[in-house]
């Protein structure tokens, strides 16, 4: 069926054999319609060519109909396979997304989460920061809609989702410890970054509970979580009198740079070093030998995100109020660099 002009809201009403308000239910994603009414709306939208006037419908109701997302950097795979779940999550809602890229700028962090010039598009956001200080959270709007991706560290009114980093980082080290290992060295240490110091910390807490050292020089500290970082650390690494017989890289792309450190130099993975890495990406399962490393459940991640930001655009009396901490699940995936 074709139509010739701009089909109208009342059109698809009349054609689907429901009311007006249906139609925006539909077409606008509110979670309370029938799947079946869902359906038929549906394909008379499709087949007339309705378009919503959008820009009427941000007048009429203050909404835009964009989330957005908020991340470090997109050419990590951890990040962009995260941001695949979202974008699939939100549009189930009824939402498009808007993703943008911070590159750790601190500015940057803050006029998104301040609601500035770019900020202003979105009707809420998630966001992973990487820069945001304390004072940055606590002088945030409360009455924002965001959603904070990582563990919390100041008592903020906004919603937290995240994966246990020290209760994970101390499993990956554990395993390494039943190997047999006794020196665990670890790259991927950050001042001030907080994945990177909960890491750290839940590999002490392993290195303590085995009776290991924690050897200063088998902890190296990095700028940046990406391959040529690990393939700095780890070279150095190797050029120690005493080298580590197993690495816990904290993400998988410092692995990804680490073993390939290790080939140029012939040491093997691994029977000479075992390693570890952390995220779980697509990459490192077809990596030769096949990383082990810890998977968050990203696709949680992401329903849980996209649900409380929505929760708290339609300000659902029956729901949790914001600030809520959520944990999602999180797994050892051991493959072949560990001798999985």
């Amino acid at each position: 069926m074709t139509r010739r002009g701009a089909v109208t809201l009342q059109e698809v009403a009349r054609v689907a054999g429901v009311s007006p308000r249906t139609v925006s239910n539909v077409v606008n994603g509110y979670a309370h319609v029938a799947p079946r009414t869902r359906e038929q709306v549906q394909a008379v939208v499709d087949a007339l060519g309705y378009r919503a006037n959008t820009a009427a419908r941000a007048m009429r109701t203050g909404r835009t109909g964009l989330l957005g997302l908020v991340v470090p950097a997109l050419d990590q795979p951890y990040f962009a396979e995260l941001a695949r779940a979202v974008v699939r999550e939100a549009t189930g809602a009824g939402f498009t997304v808007v993703v943008d890229q911070t590159d750790g700028d601190p500015d940057r962090e803050r006029e998104l989460l301040r609601q500035g010039p770019r900020g202003a598009m979105f009707d809420g956001l998630v966001l992973s920061p990487l820069a945001l200080t304390r004072r940055d959270l606590l002088d945030a709007d409360p009455g924002r809609p965001v959603v904070l991706l990582g563990e919390r560290t100041v008592d903020t009114a906004f919603d937290h989702v995240h994966i246990d980093n020290v209760a994970a980082a101390r499993e990956a080290t554990e395993h390494l410890v039943g190997l047999g290992r006794r020196r665990v060295a670890a790259i991927g240490l950050q001042t001030e970054a907080q994945t990177g110091r909960q890491r750290a910390e839940g590999l002490m807490i392993a290195l303590a509970e085995a009776g290991l050292p924690a050897h200063p020089r088998l902890l190296r500290y990095v700028e940046a979580y990406d391959r040529a970082s690990g393939f700095a650390a780890m070279t150095a690494l190797l050029d120690e009198d005493q080298r580590p017989d197993a690495v816990f890289c904290f993400n998988d792309m410092l692995a990804v740079g680490a073993l390939r450190a290790c080939l140029l130099r012939g040491v093997r993975v691994p029977q000479d070093v075992a390693l570890m890495g952390f995220d779980d990406v697509e990459e490192v399962r077809y990596l030769t030998p096949a990383l082990s490393t810890v998977r968050p459940d990203r696709d949680e991640i992401a329903r849980v995100a996209v649900a409380r930001l929505v929760a708290q655009l339609e300000r659902r009396s029956a729901g949790p109020p914001a600030g809520q901490d959520v944990t999602v699940p999180h797994a050892l995936v051991l493959r072949e660099s560990t001798g999985g």
